[in-house]
């Protein structure tokens, strides 16, 4: 962990990511009550040091790089992947790219 995240931080990170992905009735899932129960269970008081928060903190973070590429991911593979046969017009511009057109107006191209 390159640089250290507040826990609340992770926490809303997480919530945000089950958020996305079951939609306004987050808060009755399953995976909200573990991830909040998980949480608090983890805090330190004053009155003991947890010694095992900063374990709990590493998996937190590394669950919620997980939720993120995850989304990303298919993000991603719902943009590019199998939509069936392209134009190579549509080719072109998915990569930034133009197709030359003939000058002068032959008839023939579009």
């Amino acid at each position: 962990m390159a640089a250290m995240t507040s826990p609340l931080r992770i926490c809303r990170g997480i919530l945000k990511e089950i958020r996305a992905l079951k939609g306004p009735e987050y808060k009755q899932t399953m995976a909200y009550n573990y991830v909040m129960d998980q949480f608090r269970k983890n805090q330190v008081t004053g009155a003991r040091y947890c010694r095992a928060q900063r374990e709990a903190l590493h998996a937190s973070h590394t669950y919620l790089c997980l939720l993120n590429s995850t989304r990303h991911h298919q993000e991603l593979h719902n943009l590019y992947h199998g939509k069936g046969e392209r134009s190579p017009e549509e080719v072109a511009s998915l990569v930034g790219l133009r197709l030359p057109t003939q000058p002068g107006g032959k008839g023939w191209e579009k």
